[in-house]
């Protein structure tokens, strides 16, 4: 088991859809294995953090990433303080209800929209269609979620907050395409100068070899 304060890396994530489409039982059930059928309108922004461990597929080792995840609220009066916690941020999911078809067309009209203009370029998104235990009231297509995310060069993944399906997949998919995105980037400068990543508030020290905590501090801020 994963210490909370034993990291290699810190990566700021970011939720976002309209309310109502199950972002903060996303979280909690992410955090904390909570659900709650009660759960009001997040006000304002909220945070959580836990870490995860990924392997490294180019040195075969085991790296900790840590997400710190901000739950922002989906209703349009918040929107002018929630816009400015993306900034920093390195992964998104951007989350729609299935069984609500006006959050789907949201997420592609605003959110996305949003997103890129407060954020930083690079930032890594992964499309989450929740609430997949309510069959019956399904208005989204899974093929429509494929298809956009495919067209549009981001993840896509489907989740059930109350069922507790493919919750801790989404997150570690974000995570593991943030790390790869943030390896491939430690790339050295013409002057050779160390890489910088953005969104990435660490620089990168550029070595023959994976780079070295030092002594007593293996943390990384990453957002």
């Amino acid at each position: 088991m994963v210490r909370p304060d034993d990291y290699d890396y810190l990566f700021k994530i970011v939720l976002i859809g309209d309310s109502g489409v199950g972002k903060s039982n996303l979280l909690t059930r992410f955090t904390r294995d909570e659900f709650n059928l009660e759960s009001k309108s997040t006000i304002g922004v909220e945070f959580a953090t836990k870490s995860l461990v990924v392997r490294d597929e180019d040195t075969g080792q085991d790296v900790v990433l840590k997400a710190q995840v901000w739950d922002t609220a989906g209703q349009e009066r918040y929107r002018a303080i929630t816009s400015a916690y993306y900034r920093g941020a390195v992964g998104a999911l951007v989350v729609c209800d299935v069984t609500k078809a006006a959050s789907w067309q949201s997420l592609k009209e605003n959110w996305i929209e949003e997103l890129r203009m407060h954020s930083e370029p690079s930032i890594s998104l992964l499309l989450v269609g929740n609430k997949t235990d309510l069959v019956n009231l399904r208005q989204v297509n899974s093929d429509d979620i494929k298809s956009y995310a495919e067209e549009n060069g981001f993840g896509h993944i489907e989740t059930s907050a109350l069922e507790n399906s493919n919750v801790e997949t989404a997150f570690r998919k974000i995570l593991t395409d943030v790390y790869a995105k943030m390896m491939a980037q430690r790339t050295i400068q013409p002057d050779g100068g160390q890489g910088h990543v953005p969104g990435v508030t660490q620089s990168i020290q550029l070595t023959s070899h994976p780079v070295a905590a030092a002594p007593n501090d293996r943390k990384g801020c990453c957002g």
